[in-house]
């Protein structure tokens, strides 16, 4: 083999180590990358596993509580951990905020029960809201379908208020009324989420609702996890 020859393989040789280098260190970041995302999923998943363990406990804990009442109440409790009051007789009249008697009966009874729950060891820390929303139907006389939306928005919302200033006065919270303030937020939502037939048509009656709604931090918890994983 001449000089050259040889200086010639031995370049390429250097060549073929370098590739085979990195190749190595390409292949040691990809298995290190694979590793944490591996990692990152597990943790998210054993997140929303807990959450839905909480959902699912206190669930069960709201239904054991109040479920010889909701007949009674024209009320329903879904797993999604909404409490929902349907009865439309016994809520507000036809375009007033005024809270009905029977209505604030009604909630002066559960409102007290439903805080003593959430406000729970195993609970309170996992909760970022409690909603009030209110929900009417779609409509308001011979007004446009934009002028009816506009005017429920008010109504509902409005209503809302008056509930949540209902409840916040009864002596049965004093002692967790910091807690209550902190989380209780009032909703008004107009016709934005109706309530459907069979048919798909609008029911005008079970539209008109008011609905207790708790919302867990489970999102923000995975959304902090991400965000220290980047």
């Amino acid at each position: 083999m001449t000089p050259l020859e040889q200086e010639n393989e031995e370049h390429w040789l250097s060549v073929s180590d370098l590739m085979a280098g990195l190749m190595m260190v390409f292949l040691l970041i990809a298995i290190i990358f694979m590793i944490h995302a591996e990692r990152e999923r597990r943790t998210v998943t054993d997140v929303a596993v807990l959450y839905e363990r909480l959902r699912l406990d206190l669930y069960n804990d709201l239904l054991t509580e109040f479920e010889q009442d909701l007949e009674a109440w024209g009320a329903e409790l879904d797993e999604d951990l909404t409490f929902r009051f349907n009865r439309e007789d016994l809520l507000f009249d036809r375009g007033e905020t005024d809270l009905q008697p029977g209505f604030q009966t009604i909630l002066a009874d559960f409102f007290p029960r439903y805080v003593d729950i959430i406000h729970r060891p195993q609970y309170r820390d996992d909760i970022s809201e409690v909603r009030i929303e209110g929900h009417t139907s779609s409509a308001w006389g011979d007004r446009s379908e934009d002028e009816a939306y506009i005017l429920n928005m008010e109504l509902s919302q409005a209503r809302t208020r008056e509930a949540a200033s209902f409840l916040l006065e009864l002596d049965a919270i004093d002692e967790v009324k910091p807690w209550v303030k902190a989380n209780l937020t009032a909703n008004g939502l107009s016709s934005s989420r109706l309530v459907l037939d069979e048919d798909g048509q609008e029911d005008e009656a079970r539209s008109r609702r008011v609905e207790f709604r708790v919302v867990t931090d489970a999102d923000q918890r995975i959304e902090d996890i991400l965000q220290t994983a980047r």
